[in-house]
């Protein structure tokens, strides 16, 4: 039986549009549900986390993209708080620094990187070099990237090598035993002004809210279209986009938590098995204890 939730992998093989998706899509699932489900899930998310680091071969990179408000922060302290803080680290990505702008675009995403065994988390990420520097061509400048000294030289052909660049990293990491899981939480442009609403008239989040915030909101449209494009660029089969339908909290976590389950399960993970030598030195280790 298929499972509902693989239906928001898109694998790269037909395009995808975001204006034919329902940001308030919930499936078979309410409120009451969902959170049963997702206390589930979490337990098993977590039983998997313990091989995974383990066995020490395989290391599992989580990516959130998605626009202002769409909950990606809630996300990550819901469906992560099962976690052993231990074998998980989380990483934000804002504006880069003098230092980063002295490298190329995936230098600190590179640097960034989970360790095998571990579950690395980046909110935000590289594809922030094809969203928003998209949207805001001029960002490209600060790079001082060779030829590129005029937003008018910044077309097609420099969008398609950065699509590449993003592919050849993605599948590199792969090939040296990364995975990855790309989240797109797709939240609909009336539930963001709610939530924008929301945190101006509520004091304990007027800080998550800035007057920049309405301007990129203005070029929504171009938003969608940098999304649309960088999801059809670069989901491929080894590293597909999971589009999320955001509009419910509850149900974004429900379906992220899932999904990783999904892939962790995937992955055959086992304990280490210990050698008939290392095995005879346990017994004789409890043996010695025994007798103590």
């Amino acid at each position: 039986m298929k499972d509902e939730f693989e239906d928001l992998i898109m694998p790269g093989e037909k395009k995808v549009s975001l204006k034919s998706l329902k940001t308030g899509f919930t499936g078979s699932y309410n409120k009451e549900k969902a959170k049963d489900e997702l206390i589930k899930t979490k337990i098993e998310i977590s039983q998997l986390q313990e091989k995974l680091y383990a066995s020490g071969k395989h290391s599992l990179l989580i990516i959130f993209q998605a626009m202002d408000a769409a909950g990606k922060d809630s996300a990550i302290e819901h469906v992560m708080s099962g976690l052993n803080p231990q074998g998980c680290q989380v990483f934000t990505f804002k504006v880069p620094t003098a230092e980063e702008y002295q490298h190329d675009f995936l230098w600190r995403h590179y640097k960034a990187l989970p360790e095998r065994g571990r579950i690395g988390i980046h909110n935000r990420s590289h594809y922030e070099n094809v969203l928003v520097c998209k949207v805001h061509p001029e960002y490209i400048l600060s790079e001082n990237i060779p030829g590129y000294d005029d937003v008018k030289k910044i077309g097609k052909d420099f969008w398609k090598q950065r699509y590449a660049s993003i592919r050849n990293f993605e599948e590199h990491l792969i090939a040296n035993g990364t995975v990855i899981l790309k989240f797109f939480l797709n939240v609909g442009k009336d539930e963001q002004k709610e939530r924008f609403l929301e945190r101006i008239d509520d004091p304990t989040k007027n800080w998550k809210f800035s007057s920049g915030d309405i301007k990129e909101r203005a070029l929504w449209e171009k938003y969608m279209d940098a999304y649309q494009l960088a999801i059809n660029e670069t989901s491929t089969k080894s590293a597909p986009w999971n589009i999320i339908p955001a509009d419910k909290k509850w149900y974004a976590r429900l379906a992220i938590s899932k999904l990783i389950l999904s892939r962790l399960k995937d992955l055959d993970l086992q304990f280490p098995k210990v050698t008939a030598e290392e095995s005879a030195k346990l017994e004789t280790c409890k043996a010695s204890l025994l007798t103590e």
